[in-house]
Formats: structure tokens, sequence, C-alpha cells
């Protein structure tokens, strides 16, 4: 990476201890390799006060959300540290209008307040600003003055709750931004029109850790090693970008199989039929670190979401995590962006037989050639080296597009 002894300021949407890796902190952390780094995570709202004011989560916190305080968390990595912005007011629920953008610009000035605070106590001077996917605030970083204004770009936004403001708060963001790097390409031929110093650098995995799985000793996760073989599996969210008109297709013929949705259920869109199917299992959320030993008693895994506009600029971090655990990857065909990045190794379907004849094939043919093959695929797509991507960007920017 090109970009080094810099100090940089990350605005992003997780909080630094959520319970699941998130692409945001795993930037910040890698940054902060060669960079001194401050993670700004998404503020405390009123709302988020009275409903988490018990939580391990708020007492962490609440010696930091003084408007005009200067203390920082720790953390376990050198060079990064945390800032906790102030409470804001919850205006979400606002419609768009003239009053949201006024409550949304007070909301604004109360972060920017504690950052000018850090700023001016830390002598933080000619740094460079990167809001990682908080579109919910587009001009936070004017005042600031950083050299250099970034916004990572990483999903499409498809949420109620994000769509209500977001669409008209992240086009502010893109158009004023001296540079866009976006995860997939379809997201990357959007904003280009928008902002000609858009970038495509696509999401990963953490090899290191999802590569444990490969480990002998390794016991799979309790809940997947009591399901009867083979086990069928998918890690992640189970929401609605799931195509569970062909899921059922495909689980109704194969009724020898176990097939496991381990994550968190949004159950308003999951039909009532997968919860009373006997080869079907819901062991729920995991922590983290257990990811390994649940993707190792997967003898498939499977990315089965829908082909539509949405998902075709999806690029899921679950792909590289079952390639570097060594496991054969059937999934539908959403995101022809995948098969450039998987050369051959992961069987993309157009339908619910296909789908089907592919995990049986999958089952029949695994071999230890094949498994090193995807290993060695996941290892040209890893968080290092997409990091170093950025920062190789960011790094042009500042040397020949805004001081040549």
């Amino acid at each position: 990476m090109k970009l080094k002894g810099h100090q940089i300021i990350i605005f992003g949407l997780p909080r630094f201890d959520a319970p699941i890796e998130s692409t945001n902190y795993t930037t910040a952390k890698l940054l902060a390799r060669e960079n001194e780094v401050y993670y700004v995570e998404n503020p405390f709202t009123l709302r988020d006060f009275f409903r988490l004011r018990r939580t391990p989560e708020y007492q962490l916190r609440k010696e930091h959300f003084s408007l005009t305080g200067h203390s920082l968390i720790e953390t376990d990595t050198p060079n990064l540290k945390v800032i906790i912005p102030p409470i804001l007011l919850s205006v979400n629920f606002l419609p768009e209008n003239r009053l949201f953008r006024a409550a949304l610009k007070f909301n604004e000035f109360l972060i920017r307040a504690k950052l000018k605070s850090i700023l001016e106590t830390y002598r933080i001077r000619d740094y460079i600003f990167i809001n990682s996917f908080n579109f919910h605030y587009p001009t936070l970083s004017e005042g600031l003055s950083p050299r250099l204004k970034v916004y990572h770009c990483l999903d499409p936004m498809v949420l109620p709750f994000n769509r209500r403001h977001g669409v008209v708060s992240e086009d502010i963001l893109v158009k004023q931004s001296d540079v866009v790097i976006c995860s997939s390409r379809q997201l990357y031929e959007e904003k280009k029109q928008q902002n000609p110093y858009s970038y495509f650098v696509a999401n990963a995995a953490d090899l290191g850790h999802s590569s444990k799985a490969l480990n002998p000793d390794l016991p799979v996760y309790p809940a997947i090693a009591a399901l009867k073989k083979p086990v069928i599996g998918y890690l992640g969210a189970i929401e609605r970008r799931m195509d569970y008109d062909l899921l059922k297709t495909v689980i109704l013929a194969n009724p020898d199989k176990s097939f496991a949705f381990v994550g968190p259920v949004s159950r308003e869109f999951v039909p009532d039929w997968f919860f009373t199917a006997e080869n079907v299992h819901f062991p729920g959320p995991i922590d983290y670190d257990d990811m390994p030993a649940v993707i190792k008693g997967f003898d498939v895994a499977l990315i089965p979401f829908k082909k539509d506009d949405v998902s075709s600029s999806i690029f899921p971090l679950k792909l590289f995590e079952y390639l570097g655990a060594g496991k054969p990857v059937v999934a539908i065909d959403f995101n022809p962006d995948l098969k450039e990045f998987t050369k051959g190794e992961v069987t993309f379907c157009e339908t619910a037989d296909s789908f089907s004849e592919a995990i049986n094939t999958a089952l029949q043919t695994d071999n230890a050639e094949q498994r090193k093959n995807r290993v060695t695929i996941a290892a040209e797509n890893t968080w290092e080296n997409r990091v170093d991507a950025i920062g190789d960007i960011i790094h042009y920017h500042l040397e020949q597009v805004i001081q040549p």
C-alpha cells in the first residue's frame, strides 16, 4: 500500500464493537497498518438512548458522549482509536422536506463540534476524511476542511429506513466527494455518472479466519454437527434478497439432505413453509468467531440470492469466506461480475433444476485439489489486497490529482 504516514478519519455506519465483522471497521483496521486512523462510529440517537441505556453497549460509551469532550476509546489495533459522537435527535421519521434537512443539519453540527474538539486536541491536520457508507450524514465534512473527501459505497439502498432519506442524501454525498469507491461494478457504473472520480474495488473476506475451517482439530459447530449429512448450508442474514421460490423447489427435490440457514431471520420475508419443512433448519445467529466451525460443517455452501436489479450490485463477503474454507459453492447467477473473480470454481445457476444438479455434482466430485484451488482464489481476494487497492487510489489522488 502506497498510502503511508497519514491521519485518517473514517465515519462508518456500523459500531466498532458490532458482533459481526464489517467492511467499514475492517477497512479502518487495515488502513491503520501504515496510518493513524480514527474511527467515528454511527451516532446514538435519542431513540437509541432509551432503547439501549441499560445495555453494556451504552455503558461502554456513556463517558464519551460529551459534545466538547475529546476522550477516545483505545482498540487492540495499533494506530486505531474510536471516536464516540454525541447523542443526536431522532429525525428519520420525518418526511423528506425542509424541516428534515434542517434537523439533519443540526445533528451534523453536533457531530462536527465533537470532531473539531478532537482535531484541535490531538493536532490532527491535513487529514483524509472517509465516509464509509454512512450516507445518513452527507454534508458532515463541510467546515472540517479535510485534504481529501472519500465516499466508500458498499451496497445498493434497499431497506425503507435507508431509502426514506438515503437516496437524496447519497446523491449529495457522491457529488461532493473527491473520490468515490464502490464495492460492485454496477454501483460503480451508477456513481461515475455523478462523479467521474469513481472506482470499483470489490468486497473480500478474512482468509486468516475462514481458513480455520481447514484445521482438522477444529470441532464443527454443535448445531450443525447434530444435523443429518449431507448438510447444505447458508451463513448470513435470512431476509428479502433470497429466492425462496427456487429454494423451495430445491429443498423438495432433495429430502435426503439437511438445509441449514444460519443467521438472523427476518420472518416477514420467509414463507411459513420453510419453518415446518423437516429438512430445513434455522440454528439462529452466531458470533463471528464461530464462523469457521459453522462453515466446516457444510458439505456444500449456498448463495441463493434472487436475480434482480438490487442483487446485481451485491458482492457478498460470504462468497470468499466459503472459498477460504475450501467449500464447494453453488449460487444463483445474480451478479455476473462474480464469475470473473471465481475463475470457474463456483457454479452459478439460472434455474432450480440446475441449482439442485449443481449441489449433487459438488457432493459427488469434491476433492482435495478443488479445495486447494478454492483457497487460492480466496487468497487473491483478501481484505489486505482490497484495502491496499483503496489506499493506492487515495494516494494517487493526493499526489497526482489535487497536488500534481
